[in-house]
């Protein structure tokens, strides 16, 4: 990521063919965890999510687990991780399941997140419903009995809590659990049962559309962007949060590098770990034909998002077509010299996840 957009990863240097004017470009490093890259993948995942969206109100759910957990999930992240993803839609599909709530199917749309605005720890699970779902026999789309709320947040959030920690016990039993030094994993989930967890749900700010768009901001980088950041000088990082403790103020954070890049890299996940989940109606497989289907039971039109290749998102997002020039407006570009990249740096040894806790 240090080396992104730089000589160091190559390019290609172009030139117009109308006015001559020369233009370098450098390749980017297309990681996932970059606050430089990735901008066409997000567009074209919040346009394939906004297309996918049903004309119903949709709830926002937020599952969090206590600090208490934080060790033990960040020493085994992918476990870890994948139980608060499985367990967070286990309990809302069984209480929707039942026909005092729901009575039906519902789905879900899941993105982790492990960071606050500061950068510290804080692992949870946001989550997109719709207001509703379909029946089992899939003949009549079932409105949720209450405009406030799909389920109780009392009833998902004990039941959540409850399947997260059995869940965890079951790997602990099956020894693929990685303890944190001087833990005990009955002490750990005895505390997490002991207390009070909750289950956020509200309905989207604004509507879902807005929603989508909030979640792909963060979809394709990760804790922080490049506009946050105030200034870096003297081997000290300035950047702006918002304080959610004290009414959303916008407040400004110095930190050292070493705690700034320390911060950041706890919340890089473990290569292939799938950010993003989708359940229920949303499932990938046959994913279009069942929302067409629920579409039709709703008395609307299912639409798939258009496929547009790169060049067209990019004159979408920009306004100005990669291949054409930005000096004179109206000349092609045209590659005519290729920038090899540097040898790769030795691979840089990463210290242990015990030593990046802290916050």
């Amino acid at each position: 990521m240090s080396r992104c957009r730089t000589a160091a990863l190559g390019g290609h240097v172009c030139a117009c063919e109308a006015c001559g004017a020369i233009k370098v470009f450098y390749n980017s490093c297309r990681d996932r965890h970059c606050p430089k890259c990735q901008s066409l993948a997000r567009e074209q995942w919040v346009a394939a999510r906004r297309a996918e969206l049903l004309p119903v109100p949709y709830f926002h759910l937020v599952f969090t687990v206590p600090p208490v957990l934080h060790d033990l999930l960040r020493y085994n992240e992918r476990l870890g991780y994948g139980a608060l993803f499985a367990q967070a839609w286990s309990s809302l599909r069984t209480l929707c399941a039942e026909a005092k709530y729901l009575g039906g199917r519902t789905g879900m749309l899941a993105v982790l997140h492990t960071w606050g605005q500061n950068l510290h720890y804080h692992p949870h699970v946001h989550a997109l419903v719709p207001a509703g779902g379909l029946s089992f026999d899939g003949r009549r789309w079932i409105k949720a009995k209450h405009k406030n709320y799909l389920v109780p947040v009392r009833a998902l959030s004990r039941l959540f809590r409850g399947r997260l920690v059995s869940a965890l016990r079951a790997l602990h039993r099956e020894g693929e659990l990685n303890l944190p030094p001087g833990q005990h994993l009955g002490s750990v989930l005895n505390a997490a049962m002991a207390t009070e967890w909750v289950v956020y749900a509200k309905p989207p700010f604004g509507n879902a559309t807005k929603l989508v768009d909030y979640l792909g901001r963060y979809i394709k980088r990760v804790a922080i962007s490049n506009d946050r950041i105030i200034s870096i000088a003297n081997g000290r990082v300035r950047f702006r949060y918002r304080d959610y403790a004290d009414a959303d103020r916008l407040k400004a954070m110095e930190l050292s590098a070493e705690e700034f890049i320390r911060r950041f890299l706890q919340h890089v996940l473990p290569s292939g770990f799938h950010k993003i989940r989708y359940y229920g109606l949303f499932a990938v497989r046959d994913r279009h034909e069942r929302l067409a289907h629920c579409h039709r039971l709703l008395n609307s039109q299912y639409r798939a998002a258009e496929k547009l290749d790169w060049r067209a998102w990019l004159e979408r997002l920009t306004g100005q077509h990669p291949d054409r020039c930005g000096h004179c407006r109206t000349g092609r570009l045209v590659i005519v010299d290729l920038i090899r990249p540097v040898e790769r740096a030795p691979p840089v040894s990463f210290p242990a996840p015990g030593s990046l806790i802290g916050g």
